[in-house]
């Protein structure tokens, strides 16, 4: 065994030259970006520092919503999305099992029985020469290859990497699920708050009408200003009706999301949502994301199993090397297949090195190093995204709270104003024209706050989802299974 092995070694390193003589020049250009290379010191200067400020896996209760607590639970239980997820993982898991079945010995059991007339002018002596006879072999074969290079290595590594991307994509599913529930929960409410201002408003005009029709009788407005309160009637009841539409639409997309059909939609009540603490940020933000945003992690995972793709792209220019051994028994005959005299046994090694076939192989390493390079760039690109995403959402909440006085200081002057105009128009002393002009401030007002409201919301669940949504960046259970 110990001559076979030197054999081996002396031959390895005669091929070895040659083989990497022929990868020369070909190289990855790109190179994955640090976080710390990036300035978010003013993006995120005035945010507050929490060193605990990760939020968890059940985010949404933030909002204090039990409703939504229960949507978000029924979602996760049964969308398909996350079931094909699923699916995905269970592919890469099963790649993986057959890149690790190339690190082990293979041991094959066959039996073989051929009827056949033996040529005259052949090795095999007469009889049976010139004869027909059966040719029968029972045995095992072994068959092992040394991975000197490391290429069947690589090529379960990159399996595993993929794995790891692939239950970690499955997170962010989840993540991206949980979410759109979430934003179109936000949605629904704010419907339901524009369709209270828009009974209101019908009310008011109603109101209005009446009234109208009274200075009418009294001589006090013309039919000018009763066609246009008559008017207004009506455009009031046709947004009421577009805010059903709207309603039933959201419901409908609610359901879709949990994986249901219409009809669940339907029975979802008027959203509850609570007032929510703000989040402080946790420390160290920029470094840290790294192993808490799914996205980011997914990516990382790709980057090294692109990576593990050139070291097995390379090993194709190195010889492979097997070895190879087999024990059992083989006759010409089948009654004598399992006397002692049929016995047979060998073992030996089995070098392959590609020759005619270099520009093939030097063109299957370019286009494992341009894999790598995209993988390398949409890890970048992914980075960046992730800095420029919560550093978004951070900006639009610390804005939210800067309008949200100011907000309501014009909201209540508009009322104010309003109050006045109608008092005036009751008085005779105004017209119905400037009760509409002032009416409109107010619901522009109304609708500017029930924006802001609902931006607040949809702001905290993007500093969320920007955050990873809970995601602990623990070890992937791929690497474990190895």
């Amino acid at each position: 065994m110990s001559d076979i092995m030197r054999w081996i070694e002396i031959a390895a390193v005669a091929l070895v030259t040659a083989g990497c003589a022929g990868m020369r020049g070909i190289e990855p250009r790109s190179m994955p970006a640090s976080p710390e290379g990036f300035r978010t010191e003013e993006a995120f200067a005035a945010a507050s520092i929490d060193a605990e400020g990760w939020p968890g896996t059940d985010w949404w209760t933030r909002l204090r919503d039990p409703q939504l607590d229960n949507l978000e639970e029924e979602a996760l239980g049964g969308s398909p999305s996350l079931a094909a997820a699923e699916a995905r993982i269970d592919k890469t898991v099963g790649l993986a099992g057959l890149a690790r079945a190339a690190t082990r010995p293979g041991l094959d059991g066959s039996f073989e029985s051929t009827r056949q007339r033996y040529s005259e002018n052949d090795v095999v002596p007469t009889p049976p020469a010139g004869s027909w006879d059966t040719a029968s072999r029972l045995a095992v074969d072994f068959r092992y290859e040394i991975d000197f290079w490391h290429r069947n290595r690589a090529a379960l590594d990159a399996a595993l990497s993929r794995v790891d991307a692939a239950r970690v994509d499955a997170f962010a599913a989840r993540l991206a699920l949980s979410a759109a529930v979430a934003g179109a929960y936000v949605e629904l409410a704010r419907l339901y708050d524009a369709l209270d201002v828009a009974r209101e408003t019908l009310d008011q005009r109603q109101g209005i009408l009446d009234l109208t029709r009274r200075r009418v009788s009294a001589g006090l407005d013309t039919r000018v200003e009763l066609e246009q309160a008559e008017g207004a009637v009506p455009a009031a009841r046709v947004a009421l009706t577009r805010l059903d539409e709207a309603i039933n639409l959201t419901r409908h997309t609610l359901a879709a999301l949990l994986g249901r059909g219409p009809d669940r939609g339907l029975e979802i009540a008027r959203p509850q949502l609570g007032a929510y603490d703000a989040p402080a940020l946790p420390s160290r933000l920029p470094a840290e994301l790294l192993g808490r945003r799914p996205d980011l992690i997914a990516s990382r995972q790709l980057v090294e199993a692109a990576a593990s793709d050139i070291v097995v792209a390379k090993a194709d220019f190195l010889p492979k090397i097997d070895l190879l051994a087999f024990a059992g028994f083989k006759s010409i005959g089948l009654p004598d297949l399992v006397d002692a005299g049929s016995r047979v046994a060998g073992t030996g090694p089995a070098i392959h090195l590609s020759i005619f076939d270099r520009k093939a192989i030097r063109s299957r390493l370019a286009i494992r190093d341009a894999d790598y390079d995209a993988a390398v760039e949409q890890y970048n690109a992914t980075l960046i995204d992730a800095l420029r995403d919560t550093s978004d959402q951070i900006t639009s909440l610390r804005a939210i709270a800067r309008q949200r006085d100011d907000q309501q200081h014009a909201l209540d002057a508009a009322r104010r104003a309003y109050d006045l105009a109608l008092m005036r128009y009751r008085a005779g002393l105004g017209t119905y024209l400037s009760v509409l002009s002032v009416e409109s401030a107010v619901l522009e007002q109304r609708q500017r706050s029930l924006d802001l409201r609902a931006r607040d919301y949809s702001s905290l669940i993007g500093l969320m989802r920007a955050l990873g949504g809970g995601f602990d960046g623990g070890a992937p259970r791929g690497r474990q299974s190895s």
